[in-house]
């Protein structure tokens, strides 16, 4: 399923961390990693000095990703390697279609010096990345792979049909149960009072039934689910911490309307706060 997997390191220890993870993936699938440094020249402290910050930016880069590429070789995994200039979030969604990446995966948290790829950079590489970007917090590292259960978020939107198309093939080599989860919002969805929880809960019921048929009909173990939660980012939260999944996928956009579960604020904020890896999926994308 992964071929091709883009892997952004500013070299933190949140960075070397979530590769192990990465690592484990890539090895299971054969894949080679592409290991992607940038030097953010768009920060206004590199584009004052200019040409010798730049070279040592890339200096050090070239030495954080040859580290990397062998630890992947102790891992028995491939690996290529890459310094380019730019900025972050543009930076590696153009270097993952130039390399026709299956996956990019990367820490939500790195470096608090010159260059960093902190949550709001992760966040603005799931809204420009062509393909599924895999976000792991500090500690997702942990989380166990072959990944057991996984959670797939639904209100029947073409982006959630996508997020359970890549979630299936997951599950199906790694044997994992997949959960198929609807949330039906409390504190409304912006339609007015007259727009009841029964009513958003058939939407809710249709959208289950028709994600659970799905991953039936490719012979797994499927698991559905309507929670009632203030917010769906909120419930999505529940689900993980009780019954518990290792990995959450989830598309990066939703229906608008009374199907409105799934938005890309509801992707991001499932990002910052779920325990577990995140898998986000473009609409566009195909499985």
């Amino acid at each position: 399923m992964f071929d091709r997997i883009c892997v952004p390191t500013d070299g933190s220890d949140a960075a070397a961390a979530a590769f192990e993870h990465i690592l484990s993936i890539a090895a299971d699938h054969g894949a080679t990693v592409h290991l992607l440094h940038v030097a953010d020249t768009t920060r206004d402290s590199v584009t004052r000095i200019g040409g010798d910050v730049v070279d040592v930016l890339e200096r050090e880069g070239e030495s954080i990703v040859e580290d990397a590429a062998e630890r992947a070789a102790e891992a028995g995994v491939d690996a290529e390697t890459a310094v380019r200039q730019g900025g972050v979030p543009e930076t590696v969604a153009a270097y993952a279609a130039d390399i026709d990446a299956d996956l990019v995966a990367m820490s939500t948290r790195g470096r608090q010096g010159v260059e960093r790829l902190v949550g709001s950079t992760t966040e603005r590489v799931v809204r420009r990345s062509p393909v599924p970007v895999l976000a792991l917090r500090p500690g997702d590292e942990e989380t166990p792979y072959p990944y057991g259960d996984i959670l797939v978020p639904t209100d029947g939107s073409p982006a959630a049909t996508a997020a359970l198309d890549r979630a299936l093939p997951i599950a199906e080599r790694t044997g994992a149960t997949v959960h198929v989860l609807s949330v039906v919002e409390s504190g409304g969805v912006g339609l007015g009072d007259h727009v009841e929880v029964d009513v958003l809960s058939e939407y809710a019921d249709d959208a289950v039934a028709e994600g659970v048929e799905r991953v039936e009909d490719a012979g797994l173990e499927a698991v559905g689910a309507v929670e009632v939660a203030s917010s769906a980012a909120r419930g999505i939260r529940a689900y993980v911490d009780d019954p518990g999944v290792d990995l959450v996928a989830m598309g990066t956009h939703g229906r608008t309307g009374v199907g409105r579960y799934l938005l890309g604020s509801v992707a991001e904020r499932t990002l910052r706060s779920a325990p577990v890896p995140v898998l986000t999926v473009p609409v566009s994308d195909e499985a």
